[in-house]
């Protein structure tokens, strides 16, 4: 597992992840979003999306809109095969320190499925507590949503040292 960890990196989407991510999305969600929404996104001046390797290969993604003072996860995504393992921590924990890098922005929402529990623990771990429903939201099953907020991200920013051996070195700079 040490050697594993140390293979794990995350760093900004670029078009050339975009049919990997893609692909992760359908092996992810029963609705997924198309190809062309990933490329329509990393032209939004409000997206921040990032990618989650290890080693060579696209393990997950995630995604945020920074609107005014807050951040809306759009998407965060691991494949199955490699879920249980803090990567999926790690992606959110990066999105938050995107945020306030970027803009100083320490509230964070997003939905969650109501049945979609193991996502509901992370979420909670790293800070969040719902805070609403949204009947209906899912189109696909008509699942409500759970709406959950981080009024204060910034006790779950990962240390900066760990944050810069998370994502790769080119993109640090």
């Amino acid at each position: 597992m040490e050697r594993e960890e140390s293979c794990f990196s995350i760093r900004p989407m670029r078009p050339e992840d975009v049919e990997a991510v893609s692909a992760i999305e359908r092996a992810c969600f029963a609705s997924p979003w198309p190809e062309n929404a990933f490329r329509e996104e990393l032209q939004n001046v409000c997206a921040r999306y990032f990618v989650a390797w290890l080693g060579e290969e696209r393990i997950g993604y995630g995604g945020m809109w920074l609107v005014i003072l807050e951040a809306q996860v759009t998407n965060i995504a691991i494949l199955p095969a490699f879920r249980g393992r803090g990567y999926g921590g790690k992606l959110l924990r990066t999105l938050m320190c995107a945020a306030y890098d970027e803009l100083g922005i320490v509230q964070m929402t997003l939905e969650v499925r109501r049945g979609n529990l193991p996502a509901q623990g992370l979420y909670e771990k790293l800070g969040f507590v719902k805070e609403g429903i949204r009947p209906g939201y899912y189109a696909d099953t008509k699942e409500d949503a759970f709406i959950m907020w981080n009024h204060d991200t910034r006790p779950y920013f990962l240390p900066q040292e760990a944050l810069r051996q998370e994502i790769s070195p080119e993109e640090s700079n």
